[in-house]
């Protein structure tokens, strides 16, 4: 059954106790979650928020971000990688309705349930890797790190830098995985959220031809690109922050019913419970902030995007550190999944931005200045 056909609830109660399964039996082990890809890919979920004019399921945006939140319940990992695809569809689809390029992307998603990748997170202003001119276009050479779910994606939309008359630039593009000269080298070896593969994608002397280039911008300096996507990326990916900390507040729960109050326990519990609402609380007005869409994003979307992703994500990681006191000895136990989650909560400080540099672009906001110092 496809998302359209089930709903959103029904979908995540048909796949989540099958991913929470497969979770449990990977344990420790860096393996990509590749069944639970080609069940997403059964349910049409890589397609599900392109409009349905465009061959989607049109799915809402918040409707995606709650989906994410929930299947995190069951695993951190699925939720995550399958967030880095669903934010460039975000970005597309609000480009696409606003009149910008958006639609050819979002066409090729829905009409083979294509998978994109992801090396925003890493490249930031000044992205990395070579662009050196060629007939038709350019040939790119790079190494891009923290690839979420390339193992099984189609299309990498990435970007890197060219040095021209007028000075250096950034150049965004999309690349097919399969295309000469890229490879994947495997070294995802990481903390926490172990199954989402980001790896790193090598790229020696790739094809780009001109066409493929959507967007240039000025190499270091904040750009009207990024309000686009930190408006739209940063609720998808905070969802399933706050999912897993939910998860770890109702063990938490399970546990304290169980044991009953010892004077400290409830104290203990009510600190949870202040810490989730708090993650929750900003995950919701994240969401309202990207206005599902349709409005127009600015620099005062983004920082209001950037402050609640450091509020949420911080605060879900109290949380889960509250629930494992809650718990106790047993919870740290890798049996039990609350150390599971506690890792992958980690994982949340470094999409962009972290917590210091996002204090600092907000503080030069609010002072008048340029978010980023050139």
């Amino acid at each position: 059954m496809t998302a359209t056909e089930l709903g959103r609830e029904a979908l995540v109660n048909e796949l989540g106790p099958l991913f929470a399964e497969r979770a449990a039996r990977r344990g420790d082990a860096d393996e990509f979650v590749v069944e639970n890809y080609a069940d997403l890919r059964a349910a049409r979920l890589f397609s599900a928020m392109v409009p349905r004019e465009l061959g989607g399921g049109g799915m809402a945006y918040s409707g995606m971000c709650g989906l994410l939140r929930e299947m995190s319940h069951y695993c951190g990992s699925t939720a995550l990688a399958l967030s880095m695809h669903q934010h460039l569809v975000a970005a597309a689809v609000l480009n696409h309705g606003q009149g910008r390029p958006g639609e050819k992307l979002l066409r090729m998603v829905a009409g083979g349930e294509k998978v994109l990748v992801s090396t925003g997170g890493a490249d930031w202003l000044t992205s990395s890797g070579r662009l050196e001119r060629c007939e038709g276009g350019y040939r790119f050479t790079a190494r891009k790190g923290f690839a979420s779910g390339c193992p099984a994606g189609d299309v990498l939309v990435t970007s890197g830098q060219l040095d021209s008359e007028a000075g250096k630039q950034v150049l965004h593009f999309a690349v097919p995985m399969n295309a000469e000269g890229v490879r994947i080298e495997r070294d995802w070896e990481a903390m926490g959220m172990r199954g989402t593969g980001s790896h790193s994608v090598v790229l020696e002397g790739v094809f780009i031809p001109e066409a493929a280039v959507t967007v240039r911008r000025p190499c270091g300096q904040y750009h009207a690109v990024w309000n686009v996507v930190l408006t739209v990326a940063l609720p998808l990916i905070a969802s399933v922050y706050v999912g897993l900390a939910e998860a770890a507040a109702e063990m938490a729960r399970a546990s304290a019913a169980k044991k009953g109050d010892d004077g400290v326990r409830s104290i203990l519990m009510g600190e949870v419970e202040n810490e989730l609402t708090t993650a929750q609380m900003a995950l919701e007005s994240m969401v309202a902030n990207a206005g599902e869409l349709r409005a127009e994003v600015s620099l005062q979307h983004a920082n209001r995007a950037l402050v609640r992703k450091t509020i949420a994500v911080e605060a879900s990681v109290r949380a889960a550190e509250k629930a494992l006191e809650v718990v106790g000895g047993r919870g740290y136990y890798r049996a039990a999944g609350l150390e599971r989650i506690l890792r992958d909560l980690h994982a949340g400080q470094f999409h962009p931005l972290q917590a210091k540099y996002q204090q600092r672009l907000t503080g030069r906001v609010a002072m008048g200045l340029e978010p980023v110092e050139a």
